[in-house]
């Protein structure tokens, strides 16, 4: 009876990722045509993209913690709600001062850290994270040339991080397909 409510349960949990994961991917995917149209050729909306960014960021992992028993019972998560919480109020300061691209950096740094953390606490019981894991880590490393560069000027800060979101975007649907997949090899299976 255990085994059949945890199998249950772990269907539940995989399905939402699933879904979650193709989420954040078309978000992502919008916000990068959005930065190298819009953010490209309108200063006010590269400002509003570069704020909007860790604020879906925060509110996907608060979602997304919440879905899976609590930010009490996902402290990467809930660590990372408040990480780009922050993040979104020093963007709005690291733009006045030309150093947005560093606050990304930083952001990115601490941020990635925390979904591998995640990939990693996911990958003992639902498996198919190894995307996530890369992604934690390839955001972690994009941080710290983020930091490098941390003076650049707006334009060529929206690009930047334009490139790093449509990384992350990858990383998503592959994260959503890998989990279809499974899905799908256990639907086979199941079926005489």
């Amino acid at each position: 009876m255990v085994d059949r409510h945890e199998d249950i349960t772990r269907v539940h949990e995989e399905r939402w990722l699933t879904r979650y994961y193709l989420i954040r991917t078309a978000f992502s995917a919008i916000w990068v045509v959005l930065a190298f149209s819009v953010g490209q050729h309108f200063p006010a909306g590269a400002v509003a993209l570069l704020v909007v960014y860790p604020a879906w960021d925060a509110l996907a992992n608060y979602i997304d913690a919440s879905q899976n028993g609590g930010v009490a019972r996902n402290p990467t998560q809930a660590i990372n709600v408040v990480i780009s919480a922050i993040t979104t109020l020093a963007v709005i300061v690291g733009l006045r001062f030309n150093w947005v691209l560093g606050v990304f950096g930083a952001w990115a740094i601490l941020s990635g850290l925390l979904q591998l953390a995640t990939a990693v606490r996911r990958w003992k019981r639902l498996g198919a994270q190894w995307a996530m894991i890369l992604s934690g880590g390839q955001s972690a490393l994009a941080g710290a040339f983020f930091l490098v560069q941390g003076g650049a000027s707006l334009h060529p800060a929206i690009a930047k991080v334009a490139g790093y979101a449509a990384v992350g975007a990858v990383y998503f649907l592959v994260s959503s397909l890998w989990l279809s997949v499974g899905q799908l090899r256990r639907k086979a299976v199941q079926t005489p």
